[in-house]
């Protein structure tokens, strides 16, 4: 796939300069903006912000659009990139671009939950889409279910409403018969549909069926939780047994997930387990790490556990447990006993972080560039934060803007800001100085192929390097997705 901008123009020019700058903006959206509230900006915000980017990439540079599904980018705004390609199927270009559109698609679609899916095909259906190659994507991606008698149950309403919308037949006779005939068949064939049919009267059958379509039979029964979960433990996902109180297993648990999870502790519960979340965290972080662990030398990080890491009512405590995860994975990134860590609270112990207190970015700033060992030796600078510097304002942007144009302008030290949180009024996550990139993050696992994105932002690559980067993503992307 070829990502060029509609209108290409002659290398190295102001529209190139541009065009690329408007990419990055869209990826850093696209990685950390979830249309919910934030700290600083309400949902109608981002979501009204959101919309306006995804308009305004899709219409200027449509492959580069349709291109960033290849990327690590959150699940909210790939179905979206997916729903607006499809409203808009009439605006593609000749056939190789419709074909690429169609790959790039089925291979997004393939990696987002099922959930998210029938979701996405419900807001077609909402917005009266359905031209033939809505309905092909569909239904391949029908075809790909591994089983739609376990979709007919689960995902029920979902899978009702897009086979009533493309009027598509269903593989399985007996879904269809399920999902619009009920009362046609005595009993069925398929065990998730006789189990779904006898958990009405039989509280026994329920533990036949899905966690989720279960929990519903069992307070309809009125079983106890603690004799459900147990009872019920065999046919949960990974993911459903992290979300119960009974089940966390830190040994499985990714590692943003097992952050939040570590923040949502009281203090005397972390001090009691500090050897066993300690644990935890380092091994998901060497997990992270794989094979690049101890490969980016000597580094140091400023990390944000200011008020505004917080979050929101809706985002609790994010962007403290992306910092807290991005610690773990740092230190295990770096050399061997070669990483240091600096919290704007001025706290040691990353286990007790919490968010409070002003931020003050550009005196930790001053820190790790000033810290342990030989002058010049540090490999590596990543800050972490909302870019809200205010202890004093504009400190931090002045102390990078002095060292990088006086005391390192060779770049010895690779310098980059990591950015949790979306700034709906500026479209775009809120940057620290221009000279050092940014680039948004939702979870502490993305770091190391965020930083590779970042170093567009720099301005020493221009938009050809940045479109052959996503073609080399989308090549691999589609290739993954294909095995």
């Amino acid at each position: 796939m070829t990502t060029t901008p509609k209108t290409p123009q002659a290398p190295d020019t102001l529209s190139d300069l541009i065009a690329a700058e408007d990419v990055l903006l869209f990826v850093n959206a696209a990685v950390t903006a979830t249309g919910q509230r934030e700290f600083r900006s309400s949902a109608g915000e981002q979501r009204l912000s959101l919309a306006f980017l995804h308009e305004y990439v899709r219409v200027n540079y449509r492959p580069v659009y349709a291109a960033t599904l290849a990327l690590d980018i959150n699940d909210h705004n790939a179905a979206l990139i997916v729903e607006q390609l499809l409203r808009t199927a009439d605006e593609a270009g000749g056939a190789d671009e419709k074909r690429a559109e169609g790959r790039l698609i089925a291979a997004r679609l393939a990696a987002l939950p099922p959930q998210r899916v029938y979701r996405l095909f419900r807001a077609l259906r909402a917005a009266k889409v359905n031209n033939r190659r809505t309905r092909a994507i569909v239904r391949d991606w029908l075809a790909g279910r591994a089983d739609l008698g376990h979709d007919a149950v689960k995902y029920r309403t979902g899978l009702k409403a897009v086979a009533r919308h493309t009027h598509l037949p269903l593989p399985c006779a007996e879904s269809g018969d399920f999902l619009f005939a009920p009362g046609r068949r005595v009993r069925y064939e398929h065990p998730y549909l006789d189990a779904y049919r006898r958990a009405h009267y039989e509280q026994g059958a329920l533990y036949e069926l899905p966690f989720t379509v279960a929990e519903g039979f069992a307070a309809r029964h009125g079983v106890p939780r603690e004799v459900f979960l147990e009872r019920i433990a065999p046919r949960m996902t990974r993911l459903e047994r992290l979300r119960t109180e009974r089940a966390r297993d830190l040994t499985v648990m990714p590692l943003t997930r097992l952050a939040l999870y570590v923040l949502s502790l009281p203090f005397g519960e972390r001090v009691a387990r500090r050897a066993e979340l300690t644990g935890a965290l380092r091994a998901a972080a060497r997990r992270v790490a794989g094979p690049y662990a101890g490969s980016w030398g000597r580094v140091a990080a400023v990390l944000d556990d200011s008020y505004s890491a917080s979050g929101s009512a809706v985002k609790r405590r994010r962007p403290l447990a992306v910092a807290l995860g991005c610690h773990f994975l740092l230190d295990a990134l770096a050399a061997p006993g070669a990483y240091t860590a600096y919290w704007t609270s001025g706290t040691t112990d990353p286990l007790l972080v919490r968010p409070w207190g002003p931020t003050p970015l550009g005196t930790r700033i001053l820190d790790a560039l000033e810290g342990p060992g030989p002058s010049g030796a540090l490999d590596r600078l990543v800050i972490v934060s909302d870019g809200w510097d205010n202890a004093p304002p504009g400190l931090a942007g002045e102390v990078l803007r002095v060292w990088r144009t006086r005391l390192d302008p060779e770049r010895r030290t690779s310098a980059v800001h990591m950015n949790p949180v979306y700034d709906a009024n500026g479209f775009d996550v809120r940057r620290l100085a221009p000279s050092v990139p940014t680039a948004g993050i939702r979870d502490a696992e993305d770091l190391a192929a965020l930083v590779e994105i970042a170093q567009f932002a720099e301005g020493r690559t221009g938009l050809a390097e940045l479109l052959a980067y996503l073609d080399r993503r989308v090549e691999l992307f589609l290739k993954e997705g294909r095995g």
